[in-house]
């Protein structure tokens, strides 16, 4: 399950707490920013599916912390396109056959 919305001062601890009343939790997955390990107020769970179903059903859109929770069956990471890497974009123009792009070029 994808489990958004939560605060930045989330623990596992207390995400395993929440979704203990409704089954078995099998995993906790943190997320965090590559750069500066900061919890980025997302995570996901993996619980049986009916425990699952029951968490969903019981704290989609509830309050903690004073923030309202998103809590939904998570989806495949879709693929990003963009960026030279991916074949796309990279496109920044000028400077071919001495054309001088951008700003303040004289004719």
């Amino acid at each position: 399950m994808y489990v958004g919305n939560l605060s930045f001062t989330a623990t596992e601890e207390q995400v395993r707490e929440l979704f203990a009343p409704y089954g078995a939790v099998e995993s906790v997955n943190m997320i965090t920013d590559r750069m500066s390990g900061q919890f980025r107020g997302f995570c996901f769970v993996e619980m049986e599916t009916s425990a699952a179903n029951a968490a969903i059903s019981a704290l989609d859109n509830q309050e903690l912390d004073g923030r309202t929770l998103k809590v939904n069956e998570a989806k495949p990471r879709e693929e990003r396109s963009g960026g030279p890497r991916n074949g796309g974009g990279g496109f920044r123009g000028g400077n071919s056959n001495n054309n001088r792009g951008g700003y303040g070029r004289s004719r």
